[in-house]
């Protein structure tokens, strides 16, 4: 199969795009409002629930536009970042629906479940970060910035401190998302047709 006949096509490219983006800026604005409220409402958590859904769309579509640069540990980081997403959007439907207060609460009725997906989230946030950094696809500053926003958000930060964590991270998937949109990646993978 030539190269070309194996890119995603441009339009995906910029859905792809647009989805990073826009999902990056609602999971911050989502952050935000349960910082400033002191914990969760409905409206909040339908917020992060639809940004936290993209999470796994998001990450697994940049692994295949950098592909094949980014490597075997950047496409497994991806998709053990992903599943710890999908997991965490779960998190979202339980608060949901037994109306939880906070995200202690959520915790500590989830308990070591959050804590395993909080370090399969942290060891394939590093891994994905670290080879978007290396695969000169994408903006290096873009996977840096999301190494340092996926540890700093797994220290569990509280209050406007940790709204600054997260900010980096989302900030780190916009920007990955913007340079598909803005033509900043590189490669014959993005965007190619």
């Amino acid at each position: 199969m030539t190269e070309a006949a194996s890119s995603p096509h441009p339009t995906l490219i910029r859905l792809l795009g647009w989805t990073a983006v826009v999902s990056s800026v609602l999971y911050l604005v989502s952050d935000v409002i349960e910082v400033a409220q002191g914990g969760f409402s409905s409206g909040q958590l339908w917020l992060t629930l639809v940004a936290e859904a993209a999470v796994p769309v998001v990450v697994v579509g940049l692994a295949v536009v950098q592909w094949p640069p980014l490597g075997p540990l950047g496409l497994a980081g991806a998709l053990v970042y992903a599943y710890a997403f999908a997991y965490f959007t779960g998190t979202v439907v339980y608060a949901l629906v037994r109306d939880t207060a906070d995200f202690d609460q959520l915790g500590d009725a989830l308990g070591l479940w959050m804590t395993v997906h909080g370090a399969l989230m942290l060891l394939g946030g590093l891994a994905f970060g670290y080879r978007v950094a290396r695969a000169g696809v994408l903006p290096p500053w873009t996977g840096w910035a999301f190494v340092l926003g996926v540890a700093a958000v797994t220290f569990g930060l509280p209050g406007w401190a940790g709204v600054v964590a997260a900010g980096v991270r989302d900030l780190a998937l916009a920007g990955m998302g913007a340079a598909l949109l803005t033509g900043a990646a590189r490669g014959q993978r993005v965007g190619s047709r």
